[in-house]
């Protein structure tokens, strides 16, 4: 069923990918020099529908830096939640340990009076 749901929504991207790449081939000159138009320092000519799709890796990129940043306080804490749960489990078998030697390995002996 996932495999289906997947091949459902790529399949119609891929698609409109292709006819974007088909309709974008030709060259198109990319300026980064503001201040230059006739003689840019630094441009480059590529088809556009590289131009755009480097854009939207670049845009995803960008998200994914800005999704992971956000969620640094969770891991954070997550963390520290992992740090003290491994303390108490140590400390519970540390415990069961020294009870279990108090005892002579036996089962552990309550002290609960019958009513």
């Amino acid at each position: 069923m996932t495999r289906f749901l997947k091949n459902l929504v790529l399949v119609p991207i891929a698609i409109v990918l292709i006819a974007l790449a088909v309709a974008n081939r030709h060259v198109v000159t990319l300026s980064l020099d503001p201040f230059n138009r006739v003689d840019p320092a630094l441009s480059i000519d590529a088809p556009l529908f590289w131009i755009l799709f480097a854009a939207v890796a670049f845009g995803v990129f960008i998200g994914g830096v800005a999704s992971w940043a956000a969620q640094g306080k969770w891991r954070k804490e997550a963390r520290v939640k992992r740090r003290e749960a491994d303390r108490w489990h140590s400390e519970a078998d540390r415990l069961k340990a020294q009870q279990e030697g108090s005892t002579g390995g036996g089962k552990a002996i309550t002290s609960r009076s019958a009513a």
